[in-house]
């Protein structure tokens, strides 16, 4: 499990860098896992995304999630990829439901980095052989687009976008229950569950990290409501926890949905779900500036079968 703590800047240490702070109170944290936790916007000053060099204030709080030790670099494995756009700065990859994004935790084979090793040699190291070229993350259930950095002044172009919430990154998710607002936004923060550490939850104030998620109605159904969602944070399952606190989690979701999947009507509906074994996400749209010409360059992928298949039921359903 990831390491998670707290710090308040003491007055000794106002103008410190960040880097050089955590460096030296994280006794146990490599330099490495350092710089892939800020580089990977899982450090934050007063709960806003920081840079290495960013020069401390007394009473600042810093929190910072330290990701797990794991092995040096990954494997390259024949894997195949979707690849949708490629050029000499950055790759965009349609990732299926299932995959992995990098070692960790146990996993060291099958993931996205394993498969981009083998497919392209060198990329970004920026935040370590671990992790190559690996800009943002999906979680294993969810499909779709992710871009990957080639060289590491395009890692970190593309890593201050996303730090300053200048990136697009649009999801279809099919949720429970009729969402009766066309659109909506819910802004909570989100942290570990504490009473379930492999979960996150909505916490109060002070208790988890900034997280703004906003919502639009594409089609209601007899039993789901079919979202486009905007997450301009990139906390740790985001949708899933914000749509869940809405009380409308998202389908096919067995960590979040509170059993709902015994709830629908529909026994062929009900079944399609079960056979689902994933949440109905998916990361459908995703736009950014080119780190190189500064060109706004957008992508799309269509949802997978299995969705599609689900949705098909969904429509047909009373």
């Amino acid at each position: 499990m990831d390491d998670e703590r707290r710090i308040v800047v003491p007055p000794e240490e106002s103008g410190a860098r960040l880097d050089a702070f955590l460096a030296a109170r994280l006794g146990g944290a490599s330099r490495a896992q350092i710089q892939r936790a800020i580089a990977g916007g899982d450090v934050t000053v007063n709960e806003r995304a920081a840079k290495p060099s960013r020069r401390l204030r007394a009473g600042e709080e810093v929190q910072v999630e330290l990701p797990e030790a794991a092995p040096l670099s990954a494997t390259p494995e024949p894997i195949p990829l979707q690849i949708v756009f490629e050029d000499d700065d950055l790759v965009v990859v349609n990732k299926p439901a299932g995959m992995v994004v990098h070692p960790g935790a146990g996993v060291t084979s099958g993931t996205l980095a394993n498969a981009l090793i083998h497919h392209f040699g060198q990329l970004s190291r920026t935040q370590g052989a671990l992790r190559p070229g690996i800009v943002h993350r999906l979680d294993v259930g969810t499909s779709g687009l992710i871009v990957v950095a080639k060289t590491d002044r395009a890692h970190l172009a593309l890593a201050e976008q996303f730090a300053e919430r200048r990136v697009l990154k649009s999801y279809r998710a099919l949720a429970y229950g009729l969402v009766r607002a066309n659109e909506g936004r819910v802004e909570a923060p989100i942290g570990r569950d504490p009473r379930n550490r492999v979960k996150m939850a909505v916490r109060k104030a002070g208790e988890g990290r900034a997280a703004l998620t906003f919502y639009r109605v594409v089609e209601r159904f007899s039993e789901f409501t079919l979202l486009d969602v905007e997450i301009k944070t990139g906390r740790t399952h985001q949708i899933r926890v914000h749509l869940a606190h809405l009380k409308h989690p998202v389908v096919g979701d067995a960590t979040y949905d509170g059993g709902r999947a015994n709830t629908i009507r529909d026994a062929r509906l009900r079944a399609a779900v079960a056979r689902l074994g994933r949440p109905f996400l998916h990361a459908a749209r995703l736009s950014f500036a080119h780190p190189t010409s500064g060109e706004v360059i957008s992508f799309a992928a269509p949802l997978p079968a299995e969705l599609e298949d689900c949705l098909a039921l969904a429509r047909a359903a009373v």
